[in-house]
């Protein structure tokens, strides 16, 4: 049973009953002597003050927060890619503020260390030609980025944001795992477990003296904005796009800071100048803070085979025109063998030793090293010496000494002699454990913990906390949330009052005010098209819902009304006769598609629609849902999901440029599908039933009711799908729409084409508000949908070419 400290009540005491830390490994918890540390005992006493069934209750509301916030984790299985709840481990970890402060002296120290070395492996690279770095380590790394040799970055420095996974030592020390250099991930999601985690403990946080993220966020934003040379210049942050793993916090983070979200087609370069193509024309970028490899980063001289990156970005980097976060080639310092070197370089370039250690590494192409590493084999993990991936990572390509010694002592000898110089040995490592609450207990598992760092005006600033990473298992060394592994907020506890700032402030950076039309072309045409999908969607299970109502209702599939709306539906590609037609559910996985391509101009609110219209489908499809009566009312369910995340799109974006190129969207797929539609069920050879269909189709039956009565003629109709500017599910509704929303882009844009474009958009309604009910006939529909179809064209070649 652990002991607690004397002033730990009753309660305490049997929260702690199941809490047994490893014989051996460092617990954030408890001490050596089995005492719980100081920094812990008032959250415990707070925790202890609920049962187990209420503190399951406060959890919830967490995991609610995040369900609700968007926040999820992208899965990648054999056949797709699927979002999972964020796997929030509820119990945070609390470092007393005085060892904090050791920490953060040590990585400072570690990261102007860090700067040296990346300085002169691209500059005079005097720690290879006096011998303190093996040349042969960094000429064969692919992260050793030949063409940016002797480039200085315009700043001044290689390294802006980086960050370092650490964790304690046997004996209690901590020391570094990772150098995390290349683009780090994961500042969004700490800020958003830190949100969810102070949620569920809100009583105890208020007044818990845990140091706050925001000030960190608002130094890293004001750092970013003090790199620009042009003050009417963006910042952007360099995507790989909607497929990468951590897109969610890319995104999250671009809406958080106020940055623009950029992928590399987005760009291009003029003169070594780099713009960002915006529906309004071009507009200079002067940073750009990368969250991509850096081989990938230009296929005109790094890796050609690059489809997510920006031809030219090296040159425009040579040329000083660009300032890019971290530096292009940053990534070398990630490289596992590096480690080895680290204690000596420290000396030579600094006179000190490293305040905080690293993970005790050999590299095998040197002899006495070699022979250390055979000598203990089995206390020893062997992996590649250019890895660059992180200690824990599951898919490392390593090798542990229990399998090297199950192959014999000659096999082992055999690989590091042959291989050796490509090898190295690491010291095998358990894990310090922290608290984790398991199926309603407390108790230990193993912690690593990820620490983030800008470099300011006045040097490294460190996030007071960050994310660790939680294993599932007590004996595991493996941690990766695709296999099963949480993360828990960290709390850097002080013992004074700190600052409670909850909202990012301006730093010392003038906040700019948005600029007009400065709406990345193809974030404007993924808008475009995710309206255009959506209203699509809509239109497919209208059409699908009514045929399957009326083959319900029919005593015959082979009624007159059946066969020809059946026969309209195949000739627009939509295939009624299945329950879920496939074209209905193509449609509304490329809505998906594109609103994952925006999601940092969605609300949480609309991005969970989404998904949650696609679940729905996945579902319907799963099942074996029977024609006619059962169908449509699936339909009806997905009729009503699709107009959720539509009505949350129109009412609650902030009506500036992406809410225009979505309003246009959705007017342009409603006057083709629409215009369409009536053309079918107007003519004069369509069966009885045909101008009810248009009414439903059209959304409009009540309001036929109230203003003509039950009898629908092709009069009514066609005035009030057509001709009615007040109903909103009329031609001449959206083409008045359409030409509402053109005038402030084309304002904007001021070219020829986009006057052109307007003034079709306006001869168009004027020509429709000349129209009677009796000039409406199927040829004017179909050379209508035309014209639209060619407005649609035009806007792409203008505003998204």
């Amino acid at each position: 049973m652990p002991r607690t400290t004397k002033a730990a009540d009753e309660t305490v005491f049997r929260l702690l009953s199941n809490y047994t830390p490893v014989p051996g490994v460092p617990d954030e918890l408890m001490d050596s002597q089995g005492s719980v540390r100081s920094v812990w005992q008032n959250f415990l006493s707070h925790l202890s003050q609920h049962d187990p069934h209420t503190l399951e209750q406060m959890f919830a509301r967490g995991d609610a927060y995040l369900r609700n916030s968007g926040v999820f984790l992208r899965q990648y299985t054999e056949n797709r890619a699927i979002e999972r709840p964020w796997p929030l481990s509820h119990m945070p970890v609390l470092i007393d503020g005085a060892e904090w402060d050791d920490i953060s002296g040590a990585l400072k120290q570690r990261a102007d260390l860090l700067e040296m070395i990346v300085a002169d492996l691209y500059g005079e690279n005097r720690l290879v030609a006096d011998g303190a770095l093996p040349g042969q380590l960094i000429a064969q790394s692919s992260e050793w980025i030949r063409p940016l040799v002797g480039i200085k970055p315009r700043g001044g420095h290689f390294l802006n944001f980086i960050a370092f996974e650490i964790s304690r030592g046997p004996d209690g020390t901590w020391w570094v795992l990772n150098d995390r250099t290349q683009a780090p991930s994961g500042a969004g999601y700490a800020l958003e477990t830190r949100v969810a985690t102070s949620r569920i403990f809100a009583e105890h946080y208020a007044t818990a003296q845990v140091h706050r993220l925001a000030g960190f966020f608002a130094e890293f934003r004001a750092a970013l904005l003090n790199m620009r040379t042009q003050p009417d210049s963006h910042v952007a942050i360099l995507t790989p796009g909607p497929f990468s793993e951590t897109y969610f916090e890319q995104s999250y983070i671009a809406r958080y800071l106020g940055l623009l979200l950029v992928e590399g087609e987005d760009l291009t370069i003029q003169q070594g100048q780099v713009f960002v193509r915006t529906v309004s024309g071009l507009q200079p970028v002067d940073v750009l803070w990368r969250r991509l490899d850096t081989l990938y980063a230009d296929p005109l001289e790094l890796d050609e085979t690059s489809q997510i990156g920006t031809a030219g970005l090296v040159g425009s980097v040579r040329r000083g025109m660009i300032s890019v976060v971290n530096a292009l080639g940053a990534g070398i310092l990630e490289s596992r063998a590096l480690l080895a070197f680290m204690p000596r370089i420290s000396r030579k370039l600094t006179g000190e030793a490293l305040r905080m250690p690293n993970i005790a590494t050999w590299w095998c192409g040197q002899p006495a090293e070699r022979s250390h590493v055979l000598s203990r084999l089995e206390n020893m993990l062997i992996a590649p010496a250019l890895s660059t991936r992180q200690i824990f990572d599951p898919d490392e390509s390593s090798i542990v000494g229990s399998q090297l010694r199950k192959q014999g002592v000659d096999f082992a000898r055999r690989l590091i002699d042959t291989e050796g110089d490509l090898l190295v040995g690491q010291e095998a490592i358990s894990f310090s454990t922290s608290p984790a609450w398991v199926n309603g207990k407390l108790v230990p598992r193993p912690m690593s913990l990820r620490v983030f760092m800008v470099r300011t005006p006045a040097g490294w600033s460190v996030m007071p906390g960050g994310f660790a990473r939680i294993g599932e298992e007590i004996d595991t060394n493996v941690f990766s949330m695709q296999a099963g592994s949480s993360v828990a907020d960290v709390w850097i506890v002080s013992d004074k009052p700190v600052d409670t700032t909850t909202l990012l402030t301006t730093g010392q950076a003038r906040d700019p005010r948005p600029k007009k039309g400065a709406l990345p072309s193809q974030a404007a045409e993924n808008l475009f098209w995710l309206a255009r999908y959506m209203e699509r969607a809509e239109s497919f299970t209208r059409l699908a819902r009514a045929r399957h109502d009326r083959l319900a209702e029919a005593a015959s599939p082979q009624s007159p009304l059946l066969v020809y709306l059946t026969r309209y539906t195949s000739q627009i590609g939509l295939d009624t006769q299945a329950s879920i037609p496939p074209s209905l559910a193509a449609t509304i996985h490329a809505a998906l598609r594109a609103a994952g391509s925006v999601r940092d101009r969605l609300s949480p609110d609309g991005w969970a629609a989404i998904v949650q219209l696609n679940d729905r489908l996945d579902d319907a499809l799963e099942q074996d849902v029977a024609p006619g009566d059962g169908a449509a009312r699936e339909m009806g369910v997905l009729l009503r999901q699709s107009s959720a995340f539509t009505g949350l799109l129109k009412d609650n974006m902030y009506q500036f440029t992406e809410w225009r190129f979505l309003s246009i969207g959705r007017s342009v797929e409603r006057l083709m599908a629409l215009s369409s539609a009536l053309s079918c069920f107007l003519a004069s050879e369509a069966p009885q039933g045909s101008l009810d269909l248009a009414l439903e189709y059209a959304d409009s039956s009540i309001s036929h009711r109230r203003r003509y009565g039950f009898q629908a003629t092709l009069h009514s109709v066609a005035e009030l799908t057509v001709l009615d500017e007040l109903n909103p599910r009329s031609l001449i509704f959206h083409l008045c729409e359409l030409e509402a929303h053109m005038h402030p882009l084309v304002d904007v844009m001021r070219s020829a084409d986009s006057e052109a474009l307007r003034r079709t958009c306006r001869d168009s309604r004027k020509t429709f508000q000349s129209l009677q009910p009796e000039d409406i006939d199927p040829a004017y529909l179909v050379a209508f949908r035309t014209k639209v179809a060619n407005i649609s064209d035009d806007l792409t070649r203008i505003f998204f070419s």
